[in-house]
């Protein structure tokens, strides 16, 4: 009722009261829309590194050329054979 007698800021606080409300609601609507995405958005978990096996390091080994074919092969069924003997536990 204060504007309806002239003692207001005119058309320019009008104005000025629009576009604050716009803004409002704008804000509102984006923060909305942005929740809705961070709720939606499919669950992300942290990947943790797979640890290459020891058969896989020895074939990363003889690719890079560190060890021959020879040691390769030997080393390899040592490791398919199982744990040496002083590792095992007696029955």
């Amino acid at each position: 009722m204060i504007f309806w007698y002239g003692h207001g800021s005119g058309g320019w606080g009008w104005f000025a009261m629009s576009a604050g409300m716009i803004l409002f609601w704008a804000l509102i609507v984006t923060g909305a829309i942005l929740l809705v995405r961070a709720l939606n958005r499919p669950y992300e978990r942290t990947r943790t590194p797979v640890t290459p096996s020891a058969e896989e390091i020895l074939k990363e080994r003889l690719a890079r050329g560190e060890i021959d074919e020879d040691d390769y092969r030997r080393r390899l069924d040592a490791l398919r054979s199982g744990p040496p003997a002083r590792w095992k536990t007696p029955p």
